[in-house]
C-alpha cells in the first residue's frame, strides 16, 4: 500500500480533500497503481513551527506580504 505524508501549515477541510484527490490521482497515473491503494497523511504545522533563513515563517511572510 503506498503512503503519501504531506507536511504544510494548516489549511481547511475543503482545501486537504483537494489535496489528497490530487495527490492521489496524479500518484496513480505516475505509478500505474489504482488509487484506492493509496494512502495519504497530512501533517499540519502551526506556522510559527516553522523557520525560513533564521525566522519564523509567520514573520517572513508578513515581510513578504509589505513588499507586493
Amino acid at each position: 500500500m503506498p503512503f503519501i505524508k504531506v507536511e504544510a501549515g494548516k489549511m481547511n477541510r475543503e482545501t486537504k480533500e483537494r489535496l489528497i484527490s490530487g495527490l492521489t490521482k496524479a500518484a496513480s497515473e505516475t505509478l500505474g497503481i489504482q488509487e484506492d491503494a493509496f494512502t495519504i497523511l497530512i501533517k499540519e504545522n502551526e506556522l510559527d513551527n516553522w523557520g525560513v533563513g533564521g525566522k519564523v515563517l509567520t514573520r517572513v511572510l508578513q515581510e513578504r506580504a509589505k513588499e507586493k
